[in-house]
């Protein structure tokens, strides 16, 4: 396990020697159902192994362990919100997993698969021939009583043959050991990106110790999900797309984790457009069909010209693609039906109605007040019943639509819920209270028991049967209490292990699968991931390139002396960063210290390197499917501290924040392909330094200049040891605006990034059918050929001011030519040199 960053030589981590029994302190709360001490002894087995070898791996000090999962979940970036939050917060993993073992795992998966069925089979009645309703087998106010029932879908077939392609279930192990169903989903199957990088950060972490104990593999199961999407799709080849609603989101981190995992293209309703019956996405190259979504909106939200028109993330006509057969959707639109409260009471009896067999995984006991004597028992014993909402969303008497368990309700709370279900019985549904078995967690130095959840997945494999994930996402509470929510505060989330029951068994071989087609190409670039990628790159190099003035301000500031102080160094620096809208308008009155911290950490100044990086996070939000690693803990690691009084100390800092931005385009350099997103990337950070070195030189030589404030325009442009190895004298006017400004080999001038503009236009795809040169590419070629013909003593305000509106038409060229317009972002500063 050397390899897995887990060890140290006691030298250095001094500690008590490893335990080699953790759990031999461990003792559940008696008739918890602990599935620890209740496993087979064999999983049990495992258990103590896969314990130990946490305490080995932390020099027998669990307290480490924790910090070892912190570092792989933030290097995964992996992150949540909770209803109300604006920030995400990180990724809370607990480092002992949930065990299960094989045999328990294969009568679990029978009655899995027998519900997928069964769901199946009543969504494709309520959308077909409406027998169940017909015969009153399934009251018609269960269905048409759902927000999620959609009855434009009713009469529409799916592509494939299938409603259903992927399935959640929320399950719960009682203290005897029984598993029972909380909730079915198959809206949204929340759950299923973090269950998958739950595994990659345990696997990370903790080296071979989940290889040690059997631990089964779940490649298998995306694979299936994978070509069952596929299967229903007319190309051999398709082009599949997951549609999230867009970063605001809750769960948008799980869909970017499972685009990059699956190869799917990440895509909002602003990118698709259907045309002629068919979908496409929007790309730099125009539209590329789409032959099937794996949607991640609410039905009501897909298409705003058949469902809600006051949708902004959905694809208008989408329905009709769907109807001419033109895209295949998983989950079909409108299978949330199967959802509610209310549905899982009648679950047990359609089950015999429908497959001529009892439910091999039993509900936990519900009953909807829609019916008299079902109403009647939930208040006569409404003490020992958890209320909710029939159909989910708020009612009468249940604030918000949260559940609540009727002994908690006052006097007054219980007589309106009694009123509320008088008035409208359709509405509410009540279950049993179901007390959790419990699963050893690591809490700081000890393992304790902890109550858990389990959300399992399956989905249809190419031949169209359904496949289980071994194991899924398991919830660890401290809370003995029913609740169906992905996470709450508090709560911690646990890989799922499926093991085998045999402590001898050998690890399980995968089936063969037949490997893909060697390809290089890696699909068109949707416009939207362009225009990110651009600006996610002009934010970036703006926030360096203030940086970069930031240092020069305090370090030519204290080159000064008062008494014999004459330059203009600093107070054009200041002005500069005021141009910049780093600092408030009037800030170059005041001291440079002052103006540095302000441009350094000032977040309500939208240019200032705090606000500029915090503009980059949220954008490269959008993009966690394109980033590497390493380029995602660069971008979200925070600004150095400083001591506010200590100019050096500030410096230092600022120092760091630039070896910061430096690092990030060499790892986008180094670990991009040179592809268009690569090219966009690098077009943003070109465009905005060149931007940026206009404006700097304007402002630094407004006709004249001292010595001073030429060394310090070369500092900004990282010039100064060239200029010094060419010249060998001190700065001069015309010598330092040719480097800066028209020497086509300095990396940082912009001469040096319109050549590479004018490289990565010339290289992106041509739309016109003349074949004739498109705007951007014919204005940046005639840019970088009046910047040939200038010399640097011609070069004076009216000449930069003309560079600059060139630049600012050309960021405008770009943006209409590849991006969706109504997207397009702006830069703060001056406009006159900014798109």
């Amino acid at each position: 396990m050397s390899d897995t960053g887990l060890s140290a030589p006691k030298a250095e981590l001094p500690g008590p020697e490893p335990c080699s029994d953790p759990l031999a302190c461990y003792d559940a709360a008696p008739g918890s159902g602990d599935i620890y001490n209740s496993a087979p002894p064999a999983v049990a087995q495992h258990w103590r192994d896969f314990a130990a070898g946490l305490a080995k791996a932390g020099q027998g000090d669990l307290r480490r362990i924790q910090a070892y999962i912190d570092r792989h979940v933030d290097d995964l970036g992996l992150a949540f919100r909770v209803t109300g939050d604006e920030q995400e917060r990180p990724w809370p993993l607990a480092p002992m997993p949930i065990i299960i073992g094989a045999q328990e795992w294969h009568s679990l998966e029978a009655g899995l698969v027998q519900r997928a069925n069964l769901l199946e089979a009543v969504i494709a009645d309520i959308y077909g021939e409406q027998q169940l309703v017909f015969d009153g087998r399934l009251p018609a106010s269960i269905v048409t009583g759902s927000a999620n029932f959609a009855s434009r879908m009713v009469g529409m077939k799916p592509n494939g043959g299938y409603f259903l392609n992927v399935y959640a279930v929320d399950l719960a192990r009682g203290p005897t050991g029984e598993w029972r169903v909380l909730a079915d989903r198959v809206r949204l199957p929340t759950g299923i990106g973090y269950a998958l990088e739950n595994r990659l950060a345990m696997a990370r972490a903790t080296g071979d110790l989940l290889a040690s104990i059997g631990t089964r593999r779940q490649a298998d199961f995306f694979e299936a999900l994978r070509h069952g999407i596929a299967a229903a799709c007319a190309r051999v080849e398709p082009r599949i797309g997951l549609l999230t609603p867009g970063r605001f989101n809750q769960s948008y981190p799980e869909q970017a984790h499972l685009a990059r995992h699956l190869g799917f293209s990440l895509v909002e309703g602003r990118d698709l457009v259907v045309r002629d019956g068919r979908l496409f996405v929007r790309t730099i190259a125009g539209l590329k069909r789409i032959d099937a979504l794996w949607r991640w909106i609410n039905t009501r939200d897909i298409d705003p010209l058949h469902f809600d028109s006051r949708s902004r993330i959905g694809v208008p006509n989408l329905l009709s693609a769907c109807a001419e057969g033109g895209v295949a959707i998983a989950n079909w639109p409108g299978a949330g039906v199967i959802d509610s409260r209310a549905m899982s009471a009648f679950l047990p009896r359609l089950c015999k109605s429908v497959l001529s067999e009892p439910l091999k995984l039993p509900n936990v006991a519900t009953w909807w007040c829609g019916q008299a004597e079902e109403r009647q028992y939930v208040l006569d014993n409404l003490g020992k019943l958890i209320v909710s909402a029939a159909f989910g969303g708020p009612v009468s008497a249940l604030p918000g639509g949260r559940s609540i368990a009727g002994s908690e309700l006052s006097p007054e709370q219980r007589s309106k819920l009694v009123q509320a279900i008088d008035r409208r019985p359709m509405d509410y549904a009540a279950q049993e209270i179901v007390n959790l078995s419990t699963t050893p967690c690591l809490v700081e130095d000890r393992l304790e028991p902890r109550s858990f959840t389990l959300r399992a997945f399956l989905a249809r494999d190419g031949e169209g049967r359904w496949v289980a994930l071994a194991g899924g996402f398991g919830r660890v509470s401290d809370r003995d209490e029913l609740r169906t929510s992905l996470m709450g505060l508090g709560d911690l989330s646990a890989d799922v292990c499926i093991v085998e029951d045999s402590y001898s068994a050998q690890t399980v071989v995968p089936p063969a699968l037949a490997p893909p087609a060697v390809r290089r190409a890696d699909g068109a670039l949707p416009s939207q991931s362009a225009d990110n990628l651009f600006w996610l790159g002009r934010y970036c190099e703006r926030a360096h390139q203030t940086a970069l003035a930031i240092r020069t301000l305090l370090d030519t500031a204290s080159g000064q002396h008062a008494e014999t102080d004459t330059g203009t160094a600093t107070a054009r620096l200041s002005a500069l960063l005021e141009r910049w809208s780093a600092v408030p308008p009037g800030s170059a009155s005041l001291p440079p210290l002052q103006t540095a911290i302000t441009a350094l950490t000032a977040k309500r100044q939208p240019g200032s390197v705090a606000a500029l990086v915090e503009t980059a996070r949220q954008i490269a939000l959008l993009l966690r499917d394109r980033l590497s690693r390493d380029t995602w803990r660069v971008i979200h690691r925070p600004l150095p501290d400083f001591k506010a009084h200590d100019p050096d100390s500030v410096s230092a800092a600022t120092g760091i924040a630039i070896e910061r931005f430096a690092a990030f385009a060499r790892l986008m350099a180094d670990s991009m392909a040179r592809t268009p997103a690569w090219r966009f990337l690098d077009m943003g950070i070109s465009l905005e330094r060149a931007s940026l070195i206009v404006q700097a030189s304007a402002t630094m030589v407004p006709g004249s200049a001292s010595a001073e404030d030429l060394a310090a325009l070369l500092e900004l442009v990282d010039g100064q040891s060239l200029y010094r190895s060419r010249y060998l004298t001190m700065p001069f006017i015309a010598p330092v605006l040719d480097m800066v400004l028209l020497d086509p080999v300095q990396p940082r001038g912009l001469a040096f990034q319109i050549s590479r503009l004018a490289h990565h236009l010339a290289a992106l795809p041509n739309l016109r059918d003349d074949g004739m040169m498109e705007l951007p590419l014919r204005l940046v070629r005639e840019l970088r050929g009046n910047l040939e013909g200038i010399t640097a003593e011609n070069l004076d305000q009216i000449a930069l001011q003309g560079i600059g509106a060139r630049i600012a038409e050309l960021s405008d060229a770009i943006s209409r030519r590849y991006f969706l317009q109504e997207e397009t972002g702006a830069l703060p500063g001056d406009t006159a040199f900014l798109a």
